[in-house]
């Protein structure tokens, strides 16, 4: 089945909102293996909300329509497409009494007061439409079943959209389509979009079912495996071998099969496991590696410190980095990097620190250092990885990039430790 969104407001167009409900969508419609082929945006004009829509109507099976029902004048989302499918507006009375129930709950409206005129403008629908009670808001949902294609009105705010389109739309879509679509997800780190292309191009030469689609994001490569059948455990099925496959070909890159798990989550989880207690050391960063690891839910567990040494004195005083290194090799090296991860875990106490020192510009580079140099490293229990990168972009992708990289080189510490045991 063959399917497409069409979300409807100028202000989507003028980027004063951002459109959210399009990929709360998209993925709804690819686990009901629904085919997306068209995203839209048209801005609240009848004439190009008219040809939007037939357009659509034409080419696809199902049309998902966002936004355009409120009571204002300028919401004319239902209107056109009663004029696009030759219908016309009728009263439900059904919606009605919802509408007057709803203003009758709110205390401005208890004393007689009257209900504005223009909210009776959401109790008239298309003939012959399925109507879709809105718990959260007056608009109703509306789906039209007409020549094949099935329209279906939602309302744009995300809070009356998504748990109508989970409670109602999602069901009855679920009903009418024969296939079903899943997904599993290979989440890898350490090796770079490339090189991952490299591994498995002959795996995506001769696909068909299941697909593998990859996925760059800073410092890590997402490959999502997706097949289609019947129901989800043929799909699981088919899914697996793929899965055993990448497993093979990755060994240790992959951190993850689940889908919302995120790499620091991978990171806690390796640490909780061991009993082991982490400090981290930043400069550049200034603590974006320390939230990261905050971010995940029981982090208590296992970070004791996080230190945050911008300037000399900071790394002299808090992590006992020797005058002679900062003099010698500068702040920006693999000796100072080594020294504060010794220093993090000799006065935090911690087995494990990971420290970070680098210049992410703009300004601060040199011939020998340029912009985007950055040495860390990592000990362990004593033992200390260090490493050198160079990275390139604006400063916040420098920061970006290295507190990403910091949590390859934290993890792959613990595993080569874990095997030496």
């Amino acid at each position: 089945m063959d399917g497409e969104l069409i979300s409807v407001g100028t202000e989507i167009l003028l980027g004063n909102i951002t459109n959210t409900n399009t990929a709360f969508l998209s993925e709804m419609c690819a686990r009901l293996g629904i085919n997306l082929y068209y995203h839209t945006v048209v801005g609240d004009n009848e004439e190009r909300l008219k040809e939007t829509l037939k357009r659509a109507c034409g080419r696809s099976q199902v049309v998902l329509v966002t936004g355009g029902l409120g009571p204002t004048e300028d919401d004319i989302t239902k209107e056109t497409a009663a004029v696009v499918l030759g219908c016309k507006l009728v009263e439900d009375v059904h919606t009605k009494k919802r509408i007057e129930a709803f203003f009758k709950k709110h205390s401005k409206f208890q004393d007689g007061k009257k209900i504005p005129e223009n909210n009776w403008k959401q109790a008239m629908v298309p003939k012959g439409a399925k109507v879709i009670d809105n718990q959260n808001g007056t608009a109703p949902g509306l789906i039209l079943e007409e020549d094949g294609t099935v329209l279906i009105l939602l309302p744009g705010p995300p809070n009356e959209m998504k748990p109508m389109f989970e409670e109602s739309v999602y069901p009855y879509l679920h009903k009418n389509q024969p296939e079903i679509i899943y997904s599993q997800m290979v989440k890898i780190c350490g090796i770079g979009e490339s090189q991952v292309e490299e591994k498995i191009k002959d795996l995506l030469r001769k696909q068909k079912n299941p697909t593998i689609a990859p996925y760059a994001k800073t410092g890590e490569v997402h490959l999502r495996i997706t097949a289609k059948a019947k129901d989800e455990k043929e799909a699981k099925k088919m899914c697996k071998p793929i899965v055993r496959e990448l497993k093979g070909r990755f060994g240790k890159n992959i951190y993850t099969t689940e889908e919302n798990k995120t790499l620091e989550e991978a990171v806690v989880e390796l640490l909780a496991s061991q009993n082991l207690t982490l400090a981290t050391a930043e400069s550049c960063t200034g603590g974006m590696l320390a939230a990261r690891i905050v971010n995940v839910p029981g982090a208590s567990r296992i970070l004791k410190e996080g230190f945050v040494t911008y300037s000399d004195r900071a790394k002299r005083k808090r992590l006992l980095v020797k005058k002679g290194t900062l003099a010698r090799e500068g702040a920006v090296s693999g000796k100072t990097a080594k020294e504060m991860a010794k220093g993090g875990c000799f006065v935090s106490g911690a087995d494990v620190c990971i420290s970070i020192t680098g210049i992410a510009g703009p300004d601060g580079g040199s011939k020998e250092k340029p912009v985007g140099t950055v040495f860390m490293a990592c000990c362990y229990q004593g033992e200390v990885n260090i490493k050198e990168f160079h990275f390139s972009g604006s400063r916040s992708k420098i920061r970006e990039c290295t507190t990403v990289s910091a949590l390859v080189l934290l993890r792959d510490t613990l595993l080569q430790n874990f095997k030496k045991k």
